[in-house]
């Protein structure tokens, strides 16, 4: 992936959260610290352009005036600018009539503007587009089996060549949930780019950033050694790993147990609660029923039954002996250390 060199010193922050959502996306990140979302747009932060939100959670403006920005976006008045979506886009083409979600008032015919129009009309026009929270990137729980609105993940609705007026791929960020700081550290790039200060953001297949999300919940866990050692809780009161309880932590991609939550506390394996694989592709459909144990997880805790008692015996044998410490550090009236004078006693 490539996209033309830029320098701009005003950055235009475009975020609508009229998708199909909670706006617990948005919430999250007002608790981020790395960076805060106020270091950002008070430029705190060393070589980035200056920052406009908004953001119509934490705007002043309401109404008209708030409105006004996107107006202007999509007339091609206020470039450049990062086109940030926030919940699952529904398919108004199977509404015989009225529509599913929407944002302000076209001027001239008073009708509602509904999120898809916003989205054709801004996202090509945009220098970079961001998905924020598993609804914006993959369809989420708004999207799962039986729902009426046809929902979907941006990529889905844009297309998978889609690109950006900077020549940018969609940037996914998912959770459910979005993880703060993994939000602000990827807007971070993305502005740090916008500013000619940083190359082309790294992603994977499914268009997230490959240093957020590159390991699984299970690399990251303190809980990980109870796992190599088929030492499994039993209910959630228990330190050990919990994947005889339900969680996906194994196969996740996510840095939670890593990065925590807020300013590195918290985290849901951290604070004992099953991940429930919020961050995935295939979330909700293809980790229900919650809470029961894994597919696989009975045939590989059994493989894990072979040598992991063994190897947790053994340790413990290990871990009795280092435990002490060496029998020459005493009070007596012998020097027991294995030291050897170079000259003997005169």
């Amino acid at each position: 992936m490539s996209s033309t060199p830029t320098a701009f010193d005003e950055v235009h922050i475009l975020w609508t959260s009229e998708g199909m959502s909670c706006d617990g996306d948005t919430v999250s990140v007002t608790n981020a610290t790395l960076p805060s979302i106020e270091d950002v747009v008070l430029g705190t932060v060393p070589g980035l352009p200056k920052v406009h939100l908004h953001n119509k959670v934490l705007a002043y403006e309401t109404g008209s005036d708030f409105m006004a920005a996107f107006h202007q976006a999509a007339r091609g008045e206020l470039e450049p600018f990062i086109f940030v979506v926030e919940g699952s886009i529904p398919n108004e083409n199977i509404n015989p009539e009225g529509y599913w979600t929407s944002m302000g008032n076209d001027p001239d015919t008073g009708e509602p503007i509904t999120l898809n129009q916003w989205i054709d009309r801004l996202a090509p026009k945009a220098w970079a587009v961001v998905a924020a929270g598993t609804c914006a990137t993959y369809g989420g729980i708004h999207a799962m089996a039986g729902n009426p609105t046809g929902c979907m993940g941006l990529a889905d609705y844009l297309g998978p060549d889609f690109r950006t007026a900077g020549g940018l791929p969609i940037v996914n960020v998912p959770g459910c949930p979005v993880q703060p700081d993994n939000f602000m550290e990827t807007l971070l790039w993305v502005l740090h780019q916008a500013a000619g200060l940083a190359p082309t953001i790294p992603l994977d297949e499914q268009l997230r950033p490959t240093w957020l999300f590159g390991k699984t919940v299970h690399e990251g866990c303190d809980r990980a050694a109870y796992y190599e050692q088929a030492d499994f809780a039993k209910d959630y009161n228990s330190p050990k790993c919990l994947v005889k309880v339900g969680c996906w932590g194994p196969v996740v991609n996510c840095n939670v147990t890593k990065r925590g939550w807020m300013d590195g506390i918290g985290g849901c394996p951290n604070v004992g609660g099953i991940c429930i694989a919020c961050t995935m592709p295939g979330f909700p459909d293809k980790f229900m029923p919650f809470m029961d144990e894994p597919p696989g997880g009975t045939l590989s805790a059994g493989l894990l039954r072979a040598y992991g008692p063994f190897v947790r015996m053994m340790r413990g044998f290990t871990n009795r002996n280092v435990d002490r410490e060496p029998k020459w550090r005493h009070n007596g009236h012998e020097l027991t250390t294995g030291y050897q004078p170079r000259w003997p006693n005169r």
